[in-house]
């Protein structure tokens, strides 16, 4: 988290019921989440829910807490020297900080997709059947050809790239190579796909093209996509939260989000008057 944003919890005022206007089944659950890095304060009590094959996205300033979150949901704050993660965050009712948690498990079934688009230096093929690997999910060759079929398939870029499964997929453009990304997390089955700004490296072609995607993805699975773009949380998402400073400041429908945000602080943010 940038250290340029100094955090401090605030008073929320709006209606905070995490469940409220949800019309889908929910699937992770988070209650008073903290995170602090070393001394650092990087969130404050963060309680909401994420709704079963919808997308959810996360707006804010840059350095308000939305990516720290996001990296809450499948441990990747594990990673970080001094990162501390406090409260309670259930995936279909399971504690993932549970001690006794496969985490290797949880990054199969929370699957993510990064900014920068970061195919293995290996083929196309390989960089989707990495994941079934290693989670010796398919039985032989024929088994494992159908999974990266499927999931070059279900990424939207098979019909673009079948006849050079062996080339490197670095050699792809970088809208390919994010859908390659994409691919390999639904490789694994998962659950939850969480985006970190998956379009802003991206031209307008190419955002179109995975905006369409996230549309077609959120039939299967359970989305949560961290966009620095109002426009694209608009555009994509059913529920949108804002974070401001640490703290979640607003959470709901997205359209009511953007045409009759409860906090002044929300409008504040959709009007651009902070940010």
């Amino acid at each position: 988290m940038s250290g340029k944003v100094k955090m401090t919890q605030q008073t929320v005022t709006t209606s905070m019921n995490p469940s409220e206007g949800l019309d889908r089944p929910i699937r992770l659950t988070a209650r008073d989440v903290t995170v602090h890095y070393g001394a650092k304060q990087a969130l404050f009590g963060i309680s909401i829910d994420i709704p079963d094959r919808a997308v959810t996205a996360f707006i804010g300033p840059s350095g308000c807490g939305k990516s720290t979150f996001l990296r809450c949901i499948n441990r990747m704050n594990d990673t970080i020297e001094g990162a501390r993660v406090g409260g309670t965050i259930r995936l279909d009712g399971q504690d993932i900080y549970a001690p006794d948690l496969d985490v290797v498990e949880l990054r199969a079934r929370v699957g993510m997709v990064f900014q920068k688009p970061n195919p293995f230096p290996k083929s196309i093929y390989d960089n989707v059947a990495y994941g079934p690997r290693i989670h010796g999910l398919a039985r032989n060759k024929a088994d494992l050809d159908e999974i990266v079929i499927s999931s070059l398939r279900k990424a939207g870029l098979f019909e673009e790239v079948k006849d050079r499964l062996n080339e490197p997929g670095t050699g792809l453009s970088g809208g390919q190579q994010q859908r390659l990304c994409i691919a390999r997390a639904i490789a694994v089955g998962p659950e939850v796909i969480l985006m970190d700004e998956p379009c802003s490296a991206l031209d307008p072609i190419a955002t179109a093209i995975i905006e369409e995607l996230i549309d077609e993805l959120r039939e299967n699975y359970t989305i949560v996509i961290v966009t620095h773009s109002m426009q694209q949380a608009a555009r994509v998402s059913q529920r949108t939260a804002f974070f401001h400073l640490g703290n979640l400041i607003e959470q709901g429908k997205t359209e009511d989000i953007f045409t009759n945000p409860v906090n002044k602080q929300t409008q504040d943010y959709i009007m651009g008057r902070i940010g």
